[in-house]
């Protein structure tokens, strides 16, 4: 399956709107992100995936000034299924209120739905080590 430059900017539009709408507190908003059955896998970190909006809003709520104070995302990659289903790879950079900075790496399934594309799927991977943990083979 191929996609219109048109269906392209609105997924990285879609996954950009991500960090502005948690730092801004705009938490009533993520419908405009996810399915109703969204899957936020977070078993990279320890903790059990969330499952729908109301889970991934009330896990931020919960976290409350534990939040970073920006998110930034880069370097999406969107790639189309045959299945109608697109993944999008992207990085996240997430500051701190004292400064510190993280990574991780997003893996989203995106699918078009009655109101536009929506996040379906969305795994965060940290990134804690140089190239991905490899080292060099022989």
């Amino acid at each position: 399956m191929s996609l219109a430059l048109e269906d392209r900017l609105a997924i990285i539009e879609l996954v950009s709107l991500h960090g502005h709408l948690v730092d801004d507190g705009s938490l009533d908003r993520l419908e405009e992100l996810f399915t109703a059955d969204v899957v936020y896998d977070l078993t990279d970190f320890g903790q059990e995936p969330l499952c729908g909006v109301a889970a991934i809003r009330e896990a931020a709520w919960a976290l409350g000034a534990a939040n970073p104070v920006a998110h930034h995302v880069t370097n999406v990659v969107v790639t189309a299924w045959a299945d109608g289903r697109v993944q999008v790879r992207s990085k996240g950079l997430g500051i701190k209120a004292d400064g510190s900075c993280g990574s991780v790496s997003y893996d989203d399934t995106v699918v078009r739905t009655a109101d536009g594309w929506r996040i379906s799927y969305r795994r965060l991977s940290p990134r804690r080590t140089p190239l991905g943990g490899m080292t060099k083979p022989g």
